[in-house]
């Protein structure tokens, strides 16, 4: 039987990590063992960064929110409570967009919500 080597795949694999690692620093960019390894945790660093930053919109929104909720005398935790109750399907995101681009119709959503 004949033996086979795998020297092509082993280079195509190896040629992969390095163009990930493309931009690291020192040796991480050009030895195939940090280079793999400076990929595996730039990988879960992304991962996990992507989680975080819905938690960081969100918690924006809710700053934004506050903030032109106190304009018009309503604490953000008053203004949520109030929109539940009267049955307002707008999430924080859209809420906090238009506070930001539209006031005046913000405002008149707050006057709405204040009739309760």
């Amino acid at each position: 039987m004949v033996r086979v080597k795998g020297g092509i795949q082993t280079k195509k694999a190896h040629k992969k990590t390095l163009k990930l690692a493309k931009g690291y620093r020192m040796t991480r960019r050009k030895q195939i063992k940090k280079a793999t390894e400076a990929v595996l945790h730039a990988g879960q660093y992304a991962y996990h960064g992507r989680k975080l930053r819905k938690r960081d919109f969100r918690s924006l929104w809710i700053v934004r929110l506050n903030a032109a909720s106190r304009e018009h005398g309503m604490s953000y935790s008053l203004f949520i409570k109030a929109l539940k109750q009267k049955n307002v399907d707008l999430d924080r995101k859209v809420l906090a967009q238009i506070a930001l681009e539209h006031p005046k119709a913000f405002s008149s959503i707050v006057t709405q919500i204040q009739k309760a």
